[in-house]
Formats: C-alpha cells, sequence, structure tokens
C-alpha cells in the first residue's frame, strides 16, 4: 500500500464514482481501477461493492477510510510547511562591525532587522578592518563595517556613511587650545587614542599626514568605552566617531571640534 493508491482511494470514496474519482486524481479510469483493486488484494479485504451508478464503501472501506485521513492529513502539513520554507527567508549571518558602530546605531538596527526575518540567525562580532578583511577574504565573515581602505582588499564594497570624527574631553575639562581646533592643534593636546592597528587612528593618522601633522599620544588603548570612561575621569581628550560620542554625551562628555572620515561596507 502506498501513497498513491492511499489518495485513489480516498478519491473514489468520497466521490462513490470511478469517473469523478479518475478526474479528481487526473488518471484514466482503468488505472484508477487497477490499483483500488490492487490494494483489495494487498489488503485481502473488499472495499467496495461495485453497483450500477456508484461504488458504495464495505465495512472495510469505511475503517480503512478512517484510519487514511490522519495519513492524508498529516502529509498535507508537511507539503504546506515545505512549500512555506521555500517562501521564507531563512539561514544564518556572521557579520563583523566596528566598535563605535556596534555601540551606537547597531542595536536598533539589529532589532529592526529580527523583527522582519525571525527565521534568520545573526552573529555579530566587534573587531578591527584589519581582521574583518581577512575574516571576509576567508569565508568566516559574511560581511563586515569596516573604515575605508586605503588601497585596493580585493573584495565588493559599498560606501554607507560619511563619519564626524569629534574632538572630545569632560564636560569641565578646559581646552588647552582655541575653537575651532585644527589637525595642527592636535599635536598640543593631551590624548589618548586606539593603537595603529585600529581602524580609527589608521583613518584618524590618514588625515594628519595629509595635513603633515604627527601626534605622540602618551596612552593608546583600543576600547572605545575605556576610552570614554577614561577621558570622563581625567583632563585628557581623545577623538572618536560622532556616533559614539553622541551614544554618551549627556553623562560624560562633550563636543568641542570636528573633521571628516568614511566608512563603508
Amino acid at each position: 500500500m502506498d501513497l498513491r493508491q492511499i489518495s485513489y482511494f480516498v478519491a473514489l470514496f468520497e466521490e462513490g464514482s470511478v469517473t469523478r474519482a479518475a478526474r479528481r486524481v487526473n488518471v484514466v479510469q482503468p488505472a484508477l481501477s487497477m490499483q483500488i483493486a490492487k490494494l483489495e488484494r494487498e489488503l485481502e479485504q473488499k472495499l467496495f461493492e461495485r453497483l450500477p451508478k456508484t461504488m458504495a464503501p464495505t465495512a472495510a472501506g469505511r475503517t480503512l477510510y478512517r484510519l487514511a485521513q490522519p495519513i492524508l492529513r498529516d502529509l498535507a502539513q508537511a507539503r504546506a510547511h515545505m512549500k512555506q520554507l521555500c517562501s521564507t527567508i531563512s539561514g544564518r549571518v556572521t557579520i563583523g562591525v566596528l566598535s563605535s558602530v556596534a555601540s551606537s546605531i547597531v542595536p536598533a538596527a539589529l532589532a529592526r532587522f529580527a523583527e522582519a526575518y525571525p527565521q534568520v540567525e545573526v552573529s555579530m562580532a566587534d573587531g578591527y578592518t584589519s581582521t574583518f578583511i581577512e575574516g571576509v577574504n576567508a569565508g568566516t565573515l559574511d560581511l563586515a563595517i569596516i573604515n575605508k581602505p586605503s588601497h585596493k582588499i580585493g573584495l565588493l564594497t559599498h560606501p554607507l556613511l560619511d563619519e564626524e570624527m569629534v574632538v572630545v574631553g569632560a564636560r569641565d575639562t578646559p581646552l588647552p587650545v582655541p575653537i575651532p581646533i585644527s589637525m595642527h592643534d592636535l599635536a598640543q593636546i593631551e590624548l589618548i587614542l586606539p593603537s595603529s592597528r585600529h581602524g580609527l587612528r589608521i583613518e584618524l593618522d590618514r588625515h594628519l599626514a595629509a595635513e603633515e601633522v604627527t601626534v605622540a599620544p602618551k596612552l593608546e588603548l583600543d576600547s572605545l568605552p575605556a576610552i570614554a570612561d577614561f577621558i570622563a575621569r581625567t583632563r585628557w581628550f581623545t577623538v572618536l566617531p560622532s556616533i559614539a560620542v553622541n551614544r554618551c554625551e549627556p553623562a560624560a562628555y562633550r563636543r568641542i571640534a570636528q573633521s571628516v572620515s568614511d566608512r563603508q561596507t
């Protein structure tokens, strides 16, 4: 007994006519009759009484119909579920995101994404541009948000935004230079910056080099939240992306001057 025989049997049971049942399952009448006869021989039961104008189910036929209903119902549900999978966006995405972005705009964007695509699993990590480039090249990351590379990296990139960079310090810390601050003024400010391997520092050094300015920070720290906490407790200054500053500005520090940096993915 197979699913085809069961579907033929149910069609004949419900239609009461070989002609109508064959039309319903889209086969010729002899083929349907042959399968019903084969099913009766296999079960060793007569399933229908052949009357002049109808096929009347026997007691065995009514029993088989009752037992076949859950099978066909489960099969229909399985087909519907598989069809739904074909139209649903699902899977897993691994993303590398810069710290400043991860701590600012990502939580809200991720919440909207999770609501729109509940079947997609997202794995997100923060880190450095160089690490992310290696990860995408190696296939361990599907995509990444990075600082604008200074050279060709052999990957498909798309600009996302021009990001404002700002000099920040604790609320009550006076600036040692007049406002507005120029790139040359940075050399006179006591700075804590990320190390040279950090994408933010690379971008800042690129702008400084364009102005032929060199800075030598006495402290280097790669964690942006740690830098923010440090300057909130001291009289030092730093340079951060505006999106990171705006997130913490009311509690810790204030904006002082600005320059521009690019981000892209």
